[in-house]
């Protein structure tokens, strides 16, 4: 809650010294809030269920959303593929988390499903992005050391800003930038530059919250503007200054260490941060935070992975030793 207050709040004090709008990254905070607090009610009251359901209604909305065949300057295809992510992620927890082979087996070809749901649907990020996470969700199982496996994934985040910001910068070799370009596109590579501009003008509070579609020129030269840099970390860095990029960062750090302290199974925790890390990196290349179904589908499923369900006992639950113990403790005394 510090840290999402520390967001809120640092939004106010930038929008306040640059007229902006904040009203953007406010609801984002708070759609992320309820979310996750959602998922740690429900995630208690059934820690098998919610998850299947989260799944079924991630799969529901991505579909509803308009795919790739839509402009990419309008933001849709980052938020399909980091929806279907998300519903990939939280049907292979429910997998995990259920006793029944029967069920166990349903779960896991949902989560099958949903990365052939992206390919039907155009969305190469999307296939690329579930099939990674069910990759590591079955790796998953043979770590018995959580931190490391969450480690990993932080890093993996960081390389992907990093990238995005040496593209930005124009910092690659020539080859490479012209091979990425490709895939991009001319003009979100463009609204990275301008992006890092203000930056750099305006380090410390940035030009201020909703902001940057006001002082981009290649958003005033585009036929279908939309007002962002489709690029989490750069957005920030440009409204909001380095605090709003340290803010961003310390959230989704804040998420990897509840999940570090998790009472759910080690291959719950690092499968949802998989699929939070693998949403964090097409927030990096695009628009999809800018979306609430997003940011409340983000929050929900850590919550649902941070939960303690009312009954103990999950398979595989490393934790379960210790709340053994711990009661025959009590009992003893």
């Amino acid at each position: 809650m510090v840290v999402l207050a520390a967001c809120a709040s640092w939004s106010l004090l930038t929008a306040a010294a640059h007229d902006g709008r904040p009203e953007g990254m406010l609801l984002a905070v708070l759609a992320v809030a309820a979310g996750y607090a959602s998922g740690r009610i429900l995630g208690a009251l059934l820690p098998v269920a919610a998850l299947g359901a989260g799944a079924l209604a991630g799969l529901g909305l991505a579909i509803a959303t308009p795919g790739p065949q839509i402009s990419l300057q309008l933001g849709h295809t980052g938020a399909t593929a980091a929806l279907l992510t998300l519903s990939c992620g939280a049907a292979c927890c429910a997998a995990w988390a259920a006793r029944p082979p029967a069920l166990r087996l349903a779960l896991r070809l949902l989560a099958a499903g949903t990365a052939v749901t992206a390919a039907l649907l155009g969305s190469t990020t999307g296939f690329v992005t579930c099939t990674g996470v069910l990759l590591c969700s079955l790796a998953a199982a043979r770590v018995r050391r959580r931190g490391l496996g969450l480690t990993g994934l932080a890093a993996a985040a960081a390389l992907v800003t990093g990238a995005t910001w040496a593209i930005g910068e124009d910092a690659l070799p020539g080859g490479l930038t012209a091979s990425l370009e490709g895939q991009l596109t001319e003009h979100r590579i463009l609204l990275w530059h301008d992006a890092l501009r203000m930056a750099r003008t305006n380090p410390e509070l940035g030009v201020g919250p909703g902001r940057f579609g006001e002082l981009s020129p290649t958003v005033a030269q585009s036929l279908l503007p939309d007002g962002k840099p489709h690029s989490a970390p750069l957005q920030q860095a440009a409204e909001q200054g380095l605090t709003g990029v340290v803010l961003l960062a310390a959230a989704f750090c804040w998420i990897l260490y509840a999940l570090l302290r998790s009472p759910r199974t080690t291959p719950i925790a690092l499968t949802t941060g998989a699929a939070l890390t693998a949403v964090a990196a097409i927030a990096s290349i695009g628009n999809a935070l800018s979306f609430m179904t997003v940011t409340a589908g983000a929050g929900l499923l850590a919550g649902l992975a941070t939960a303690r369900p009312l009954t103990t006992g999950e398979p595989d639950d490393v934790w379960a030793p210790a709340r053994r113990s711990a009661g025959h403790g009590h009992l003893e005394s």
